[in-house]
């Protein structure tokens, strides 16, 4: 979605060229390949150890890292596992999301007039502000793990990526329709008189 908007921005003439029906399907299919090798490779690591004691797990859902915790085996592998198949699958979306947005932000502040700026900037807000929650919480999960957070803590910013995300996702990009904007105008005005 980065991709697209820098595309949209940066060079809107070579758009429909860039962002054909066939690139968009080779991103999707490539995106969702890598994401169940990777899945793969790790439940199968996953499905090698030894579990002992309770059964249950103290998470929202059975996540990988609480799961490792009521392991009886060495988990020195998978954590390498996780570790070199992780950052990489963090990393490269992170980095081509914040290489699109510099762009993007460099061809907008060149944008002569403020309402073309405006116009510009609230075409990527949507996008941005979704995938800030997502990538920071997962962030805070996963890529800085500290001993001292709590166990409430992360299950509560688990909620948020893997609930609270996808549920705000069509509210803030419908935001942006002007009729939707003016039916929650209009349901918030009858119930505040």
């Amino acid at each position: 979605m980065s991709y697209d908007r820098y595309v949209a921005i940066c060079n809107p003439l070579r758009y429909s060229s860039v962002m054909t029906n066939r690139f968009c399907a080779k991103s999707v299919i490539m995106c969702w390949l890598l994401g169940n090798v990777i899945s793969f490779i790790l439940t199968t690591t996953l499905s090698r150890l030894n579990f002992c004691g309770s059964n249950i797990i103290d998470h929202l859902f059975c996540d990988i890292v609480p799961l490792l915790d009521h392991s009886c085996s060495d988990t020195l592998f998978i954590n390498l596992e996780i570790y070199v198949l992780g950052v990489p699958s963090v990393m490269v979306p992170t980095s081509i999301i914040v290489m699109s947005y510099t762009y993007i932000v460099i061809s907008v502040l060149r944008i002569p007039s403020s309402t073309g700026r405006q116009k510009a900037f609230s075409t990527c807000s949507s996008h941005l502000i979704v995938v800030s929650i997502f990538f920071w919480t997962m962030f805070s999960v996963y890529d800085l793990p500290n001993k001292e957070q709590s166990r409430v803590g992360n299950k509560l910013l688990s909620l948020l990526y893997t609930v609270f995300t996808p549920l705000i996702n069509p509210i803030i990009y419908s935001l942006r329709n002007k009729d939707i904007k003016k039916a929650v105008h209009q349901a918030f005005s009858e119930h505040i008189m």
